[in-house]
């Protein structure tokens, strides 16, 4: 039995001590959805931006005298610090914070029972930290260096030279340090708050996906923020980790003492991003498989497999990193195990779409927003997934590599992926976050067209790829003669990528006017079966629920008037 008792003494607080340097966990989760929602919507504009460059190469795009300060021409050097800053922004400031920090730090206390993080400070802490990366991130732009232009990767040798880098890094310190903060949290949060009963295997599968994230930034952080100090002292300090000696750059020798490796950088880079991407793929797959198991009213099938998948897949994404590069001339041995590794750790994920799937069947489905953006998840991720197969096989990667077809492949699992579920989670806990209901039809609104323009964006970017057009091709790829055949597509690439912007006005409006003027919710609104629903709506500030919470032997009992004529249990007995 566990209760949350209201004898907590807590001071009175001032506007600022409640909702700027607040150390609740719902008012660090809220910070971090609205930073990182404002990050995804100025990275989206990035990307609007390069797809006019491609669509009508050499014309002028007003925005850009605004941000470069030059006339409205796009440069080469210019899309290259789009294309760099789009993917970090993306990443870094957008999907990662707001399916960890914002999904995790709000919902994790409150699904396992607990009135909140385990370290309350240091979460705060942990937001302000990234707050102020992503601020050193744009400021960037404003630099009389100008952004990064080397990619999201950052490989040296370009990027020890390139301008704009340095700033880069020092904000890729302060992100990486934010990230170990929450993950740390949340790990001893899940560890030592559970309410008694709640047992790891009756754990709901959002608790488990934020778990086994927790662990991939724990591990997989630390070698790529030694790398970045490494890339910096490179470029400040006159040192050569990532630099070869005697570097030829623009036909001039570079004396460079030393003799490092630039493979060095590439290791330690995709040692984190290969488990980066499941870090963005986890959280999904966790917010999903709480709104199938709610909107079918039935268990989700085959939980346990679920759970041991998820670890699975976590821990086996730290072996697999060097199929990123099989270009380097590693041995036909290395390449024989990178590609063993990247087909086995395609089997978890098969399983888990695969229960997912098999949970539909015999179910009463109530077809509502979260549903449809979950439904959605299913076969664009199973798209994305399929699609990278050939990525881990050396002979399909020789081609393959560095096309739009890889473009393609990693923005199907992140964007009608990743983002459709955390779409889904945003219209499925806006009730119990804001106490208010999302209006039905604009939430259809925003999806239908959603899904249709997401696929318009990326669909043809497979045929492109196939077709040998490079990634990184600021004009489009029209000096490609052998590809001239399948360049019409960036104008309906880029038509695609303008109507999404417009497709997600509906959901600005709705969270809005379902703030402002949207119907109350009561606590329960979906008769759901986790912990988190029975606190009220929204919950306490700082104990957040205001009754006891028992937790039996084979399910949740819930103190919610209604609750039990309509219970469903989520977890298999």
């Amino acid at each position: 039995m566990y209760s949350n008792s209201n004898n907590h003494d807590h001071h009175e607080e001032n506007f600022i001590q409640k909702y700027i340097f607040s150390v609740d966990h719902k008012v660090i989760g809220i910070q971090y959805g609205i930073t990182s929602l404002l990050f995804l919507l100025f990275g989206f504009s990035l990307m609007a931006i390069m797809r006019w460059q491609l669509a009508y190469p050499g014309t002028e795009i007003p925005i850009v005298g605004f941000i470069f300060g030059e006339g409205g021409v796009l440069a080469s050097e210019q899309y290259n610090s789009l294309g760099a800053m789009h993917g970090t922004i993306m990443i870094f400031l957008g999907i990662v914070p707001l399916a960890v920090g914002a999904f995790g730090n709000y919902l994790v206390p409150l699904q396992i029972g607990a009135v909140d993080m385990a370290f309350p400070k240091l979460n705060a802490a942990s937001y302000w930290t990234y707050f102020v990366g992503g601020v050193i991130m744009i400021s960037s732009f404003f630099m009389p260096e100008g952004a990064a232009r080397s990619g999201w990767t950052s490989y040296p040798p370009l990027s020890v030279f390139e301008n704009g880098q340095t700033i880069w890094l020092i904000s890729m310190i302060f992100l990486i340090t934010s990230s170990l903060l929450g993950s740390m949290n949340i790990i001893v949060t899940i560890v030592q708050l559970r309410v008694p009963g709640l047992t790891w295997m009756r754990l709901p599968l959002f608790t488990w996906a934020q778990f086994v994230t927790s662990f991939l930034l724990v591990l997989a952080f630390p070698p790529l923020e030694a790398a970045a100090v490494l890339q910096l002292m490179d470029r400040v300090a006159g040192t050569s980790f990532f630099l070869p000696s005697g570097l030829v750059m623009s036909g001039e020798i570079v004396d460079i003492a030393g003799g490092g490796s630039p493979l060095l950088w590439q290791h330690l880079f995709w040692f984190l991003a290969h488990p980066e991407v499941y870090v963005l793929i986890l959280p999904a797959l966790g917010i999903v498989g709480e709104i199938l198991a709610n909107n079918t009213r039935k268990p989700i099938w085959g939980f346990k497999s679920i759970v041991y998948s998820m670890v699975f897949l976590g821990f086996c994404s730290f072996i697999v990193w060097a199929h990123h590069m099989f270009l380097t001339g590693m041995g036909q041995a290395m390449s024989a195990f990178f590609q063993t590794t990247t087909m086995i750790i395609s089997i978890p994920s098969v399983v888990i779409l695969t229960s997912y799937f098999l949970s539909l069947w015999g179910g009463s489905i109530r077809f509502n927003t979260p549903m449809l953006f979950a439904l959605a998840f299913l076969p664009m991720f199973g798209i994305g997934g399929l699609t990278g197969l050939p990525l881990g096989l050396a002979a399909s990667d020789i081609y393959l590599h560095d096309t739009y077809y890889v473009i393609g492949h990693f923005h199907y699992v992140v964007a009608p992926g990743t983002i459709f579920a955390l779409f889904a989670g945003i219209y499925y806990w806006f009730p119990k976050i804001t106490g208010k209901r999302m209006s039905e039809t604009l939430g259809k609104l925003h999806f239908w067209p959603s899904l249709i323009f997401m696929n318009g964006i990326f669909m043809p970017m497979f045929i492109q790829g196939l077709a040998g057009v490079s990634r990184r091709l600021a004009d489009g790829g029209v000096s490609y003669a052998h590809a001239s055949g399948v360049l019409q597509w960036n104008e309906f690439m880029s038509i695609s990528a303008f109507c999404l912007g417009l497709s997600q006005i509906p959901f600005i409006v709705n969270i809005f006017m379902s703030l402002f003027t949207g119907e109350k919710s009561d606590r329960n609104p979906w008769k759901s079966t986790t912990i988190e629903w029975d606190a009220p709506s929204p919950p306490l500030a700082h104990v957040n629920f205001d009754s006891k919470i028992t937790v039996h032997r084979t399910a949740y009992e819930y103190s919610v008037p209604g609750a039990k004529e309509d219970f469903i249990p989520q977890t298999e007995s």
